[in-house]
């Protein structure tokens, strides 16, 4: 299979698990009935939360009830499913996994991904976010084998850090998904230059599926899901920050035609750092 129909659904997840999923699940079901066998959520599908100490008994509640609701869906239709990200107790710990999900059209799970990069940052708008103080993060990035193509899996801030996309890449990659919660402020800044940015320097495809607009918990994000192709050109991108799903067709041949144009990948050198002067 070198074209694969695929679709980024954009969300407003709010505090509460239950709907958020009944949320996520309309809307992969409207993908799919669009022809889409690929289909991505943003991360955080199944809870925004970052008022202290809510989100915990919801998630505890919850339990493996979302992850269990997606196989099902994705057996149903037939189709692959990235699940943005859940939000996943850990049995050792106080802190959950920001975990990204890769489903195949069987139901089963092909891989699973664990957030490297935590966003412990003041973004300028009034809002603080310490994400390593809920969430412990991953150690090992993941390549998985979809039945399309090689799928690279990231979450939201690790977008900021380009060389793990590059490792994908030299590993195997076409597709490089991104699915994110990015703020207002950051992603009016940043989002669209970053997204490409990673597209043009590996050579895949890039699906970012985002949460967009107003939460109940007062933060506000930037939406404007993107599928990006390896060339860079945006192929399709929802209308602001609004629910709703976006799809393009991706030709997997076009990532070996893209890399034979700019071979940057095969074209690593080491480099040693020099300090001048005074």
């Amino acid at each position: 299979m070198t074209k694969i129909k695929t679709a980024c659904v954009q969300m407003r997840s709010g505090v509460e698990v239950a709907p958020n999923i009944a949320a996520a699940l309309t809307l992969i079901r409207e993908a799919a009935g669009k022809g889409a066998k690929f289909i991505a959520t943003p991360e955080m599908t199944n809870l925004l939360d970052i008022r202290p100490g809510m989100a915990r008994p919801k998630i505890m509640e919850q339990d493996d009830v979302p992850q269990h609701a997606f196989q099902a869906l994705a057996a149903e239709l037939g189709v692959t499913l990235l699940i943005g990200s859940i939000a996943v107790a850990l049995p050792d710990e106080e802190r959950f996994a920001n975990r990204s999900l890769l489903i195949g059209p069987d139901g089963g799970v092909i891989a699973r991904y664990d957030k490297i990069h935590m966003f412990d940052v003041e973004v300028g708008d009034g809002q603080n976010y310490r994400e390593s103080r809920a969430y412990r993060p991953g150690e090992q990035a993941v390549l998985a084998k979809a039945p399309f193509g090689q799928v690279g899996m990231t979450i939201c801030y690790d977008l900021r850090f380009p060389h793990l996309y590059r490792k994908l890449a030299q590993a195997g990659a076409d597709i490089l998904t991104i699915p994110a919660a990015f703020t207002r402020v950051t992603g009016e800044a940043h989002w669209h230059v970053l997204v490409r940015a990673r597209a043009i320097e590996t050579g895949c495809f890039v699906v970012a599926p985002a949460q967009g607009g107003k939460h109940e918990d007062g933060r506000e994000t930037f939406g404007h899901s993107l599928i990006v192709s390896p060339w860079g050109e945006v192929i399709a991108e929802a209308d602001g920050a609004e629910p709703g799903i976006v799809l393009a067709e991706l030709d997997l041949d076009e990532v070996a035609r893209a890399r034979g144009r700019i071979p940057s990948l095969g074209n690593d050198r080491d480099v040693r750092m020099a300090r001048l002067g005074s």
